[in-house]
């Protein structure tokens, strides 16, 4: 029996933006059920890839495949809704209440109302925002911490197979933070979603990646589990790794 393909493929990409290229020669793949954590150093180009992957920047060189099927060959707003994007300012419309922003993208695939309902009500309730109270209110009314659950909600609303996370959270204070990671890791368990996930925090890499990704200048410097992540094998990773000895003495 052929085994499903990969949720995602990146297939030697590389990305030249103006003169500049901004990404060289990566390779990537995700598999469901997978968070892979890209870290690195703000402007090595973890974002770009991000844009890449979602249609929003084109690929210079090579490929990248979405459930075995070229991005070239989506239709760039059906690929866009199959793909749950939560970015750092949130993004919900203030005039629409927190139902109506998570329900966004099943409405636009025209869901059936009582099936958008049912599955507005369990992702509110899966990102710990109880539909009987927080259905009706607007963004205005809600915390940082609050706003980004709506977020996450509206990314996991329609199904989609991939979820992308651009540094969602931080914005946000430590301690909320914090308990969203948690609670991020409860999701991923839940739902069993392939993830890309972009950040610059090494402690936020090693709490939440099945695979930490580390960018250097636009070219994969390691990919790594957590724990492999650890032992420090190249100079950058290293130079992350004293970074977080640091903040633990500044603690």
């Amino acid at each position: 029996m052929t085994p499903p393909p990969a949720v995602l493929d990146i297939r030697n990409l590389s990305c030249r933006i103006a003169e500049r290229e901004v990404l060289h020669d990566i390779k990537l793949t995700i598999e469901a059920g997978e968070t892979v954590v890209l870290l690195g150093r703000s402007g090595c180009g973890k974002t770009t890839l991000l844009k890449c992957v979602n249609g929003l920047i084109p690929a210079s060189r090579g490929e990248i495949v979405f459930q075995g099927r070229p991005v070239a060959e989506w239709d760039p707003f059906r690929m866009r809704r199959a793909i749950g994007y939560v970015i750092q300012d949130f993004g919900l419309f203030p005039h629409w209440t927190v139902a109506a922003n998570a329900g966004l993208v099943p409405k636009l695939d025209g869901w059936a109302a009582d099936a958008l309902e049912k599955r507005v009500n369990l992702v509110l309730d899966a990102v710990g925002l109880p539909p009987h109270e927080f259905g009706a209110r607007y963004p205005r009314g809600l915390s940082g911490g609050q706003k980004q659950r709506v977020g996450i909600a509206r990314a996991l609303a329609a199904d989609p197979p991939l979820l992308l996370f651009d540094e969602p959270f931080g914005a946000l204070d430590p301690i909320t933070r914090f308990e969203l990671q948690r609670h991020f890791l409860e999701l991923r368990a839940h739902f069993h979603k392939a993830a890309l996930f972009v950040t610059h925090d090494v402690r936020e890499a090693l709490m939440l990646a099945s695979r930490i990704v580390l960018i250097k200048n636009g070219t994969v410097d390691l990919v790594a589990t957590p724990g492999e992540f650890l032992s420090g094998a190249t100079e950058e990773s290293r130079a992350f790794l004293a970074s977080l000895d640091g903040g633990r003495k500044n603690e």
